[in-house]
């Protein structure tokens, strides 16, 4: 029989399906649901330093490829997120699945700041969102575009917390290997690939973007190819381990991310899809396909298709 257990940092996880950040908020029942739907570990919203509105409607959008949307980083806040976050480790932990709590900031400075406000909430992991591709007009240069840029981010929150860190990088920047590894010299433990994909959609009929924000992050079954090459170039440059993440929606496409060199593998869109029962369905879909082709752990897989 086929084991979908996964060790990652000092976890270990039934299986390596993991909620990824801004699907569900971070309201405790939710994230209890998905864990107690099959998810694997469960990633908290993105939090920043101050309560966010976010954007105006509309927000988000399905279509044939997926879904584009520029919620805009809709969160209560850090000091609101925290008394959240701190249910919500406890509904997991009687569960076995670890909390991840994801967090941005618009400064330097702030990163290590709301770093430290979260770790008070002690999740498993803190996620460092460096990437949302939709904010960039309200904070400027996102933080993923550069290797001195990642790697001061990740160098501040470093200081700021022992907890074990993942840096979250964007699909969209020329040599995603070279931040990997700066972030790595800086003391990240891991690495969270990909973010959303800088996107339009416009109506012709209306003659203007969809999105009130007119851009958005692209997800779903579109990102898949790109978030397979970022983490099979990350997996070349590094021996962190990688959440990967974009376009996983079958057991088939787990087994493709681990191939490519993940650890974990994180699912969005699909979730936003077809609801918190689509984790039991990827993992009978990825057990099946490891029965099938002979594969009796997910270290047999990880990396394979790069060697």
């Amino acid at each position: 029989m086929a084991g979908l257990a996964a060790d990652f940092l000092n976890l270990h996880l039934k299986n390596p399906l993991v909620l990824a950040s801004g699907i569900l908020g971070t309201s405790p029942s939710l994230m209890a649901r998905c864990a107690l739907a099959g998810a694997g570990g469960i990633t908290s919203k993105s939090c920043g330093p101050e309560p966010r509105a976010g954007h105006d409607n509309p927000v988000a959008l399905a279509w044939q490829g997926g879904v584009i949307n520029a919620i805009g980083l809709t969160n209560p806040g850090a000091q609101e997120e925290v008394s959240l976050l701190h249910e919500t480790r406890d509904r997991l932990k009687t569960l076995g699945v670890p909390l991840f709590a994801s967090i941005f900031a618009p400064t330097l400075e702030q990163f290590g700041e709301v770093a430290r406000v979260i770790a008070d909430a002690e999740p498993n992991l803190i996620e460092v969102n460096i990437s949302c591709p939709n904010v960039a007009s309200e904070f400027g240069t996102p933080f993923s575009a550069t290797a001195e840029m990642a790697a001061a981010v990740t160098r501040e929150v470093r200081r700021a917390v022992s907890l074990p860190i993942s840096i979250k990088l964007a699909p969209n920047v020329p040599m995603i290997g070279d931040l990997t590894h700066a972030v790595a010299e800086e003391g990240a433990d891991a690495i969270t690939a990909v973010n959303t994909m800088p996107a339009m959609l416009i109506d012709a009929y209306a003659g203007r973007p969809v999105l009130k924000n007119r851009t958005g992050g692209l997800s779903g079954p579109a990102l898949k190819p790109i978030a397979l090459r970022c983490v099979a170039e990350i997996a070349s440059r590094v021996s962190l381990p990688i959440i990967g993440t974009g376009g996983v929606s079958t057991g088939i496409d787990a087994a493709e991310m681990i191939m490519a060199g993940a650890t974990l593998v994180g699912v969005g869109s699909a979730v936003w899809e077809d609801g918190p029962a689509v984790f039991a369905r990827i993992a009978n879909e990825l057990t099946g396909f490891m029965v099938e082709t002979g594969y009796s752990q997910l270290g047999e897989m990880r990396g394979r298709a790069m060697r």
